[in-house]
């Protein structure tokens, strides 16, 4: 996840990405693995970021949502070379919707749940088939978003239902999301790198303290991820 923030740099203000990465451990509870500002992103640079994740403790990593930055993928792959890429359907719904004007959102978004919240791969595709049908040529570029990139998007089918919504659904990376707007939203400007990643780490401990809630169905998840992922977890890792 990213967000834009403007800082001071050599005499001049610029505008730069912040990635979080939040993640969710066997135990159900979440916690942010790390915040970074971005710069010139590549692969060497997603390496570096995934390395420094690794190196903190985080071992492995079953399931990996992302955004399609350039270069993340094959760095997941150098570092983690076990997880398995699903392209971020939280990203994916904000692109599609930018373009849906405001008296269309309502319906399109009760026609493309009919996409990503399926019950089935091949009822996804039956439901994206009436989508294009119904907006394609209002909206062609939101609709051909989901066709060109179905491969990535639609790899989640393979799970059950309680490992899927956990996969696509926004609420904590929007709950996030609307608690640091909350802090951030008087400082138009940072005065530079360090003083942005202090506000957002000071305010993303006070945000995850209360995070001590897990998931409503996180028992069948655990067992479900214990079937599919047998051979990387640990009786140690379970307690």
């Amino acid at each position: 996840e990213s967000r834009a923030f403007h800082v001071r740099q050599d005499g001049r203000t610029v505008k730069k990405a912040v990635y979080v990465a939040i993640g969710t451990r066997l135990d159900g509870h979440r916690e942010v693995l790390g915040l970074w500002v971005g710069g010139n992103e590549s692969a060497k640079y997603w390496v570096g970021v995934l390395n420094e994740i690794r190196n903190r403790g985080t071992e492995d990593i079953f399931i990996i949502s992302v955004d399609g930055l350039t270069g993340f993928a094959d760095a997941i792959s150098a570092v983690y070379p076990k997880a398995e890429i699903q392209r971020c359907i939280v990203h994916q719904i904000r692109y599609t919707t930018k373009f849906v004007s405001y008296k269309d959102i309502k319906a399109f978004m009760n026609d493309l749940k009919g996409v990503y919240q399926a019950p089935t791969l091949e009822q996804a595709e039956e439901g994206l088939d009436r989508l294009e049908e119904k907006w394609g040529s209002k909206y062609p570029s939101s609709v051909a978003s989901w066709r060109n990139n179905w491969p990535q998007l639609s790899a989640y089918f393979k799970y059950p239902y309680e490992l899927r919504r956990m996969i696509y659904t926004t609420n904590q990376i929007e709950n996030y999301n609307r608690q640091l707007r909350k802090v951030t939203k008087t400082r138009t400007i940072f005065p530079s790198d360090d003083a942005l990643l202090k506000l957002l780490y000071l305010a993303t401990m006070d945000i995850t303290e209360k995070w001590t809630g897990r998931d409503r169905d996180w028992s069948k998840i655990l067992s479900q991820l214990c079937i599919y992922f047998e051979e990387r977890i640990e009786p140690g890792d379970l307690e």
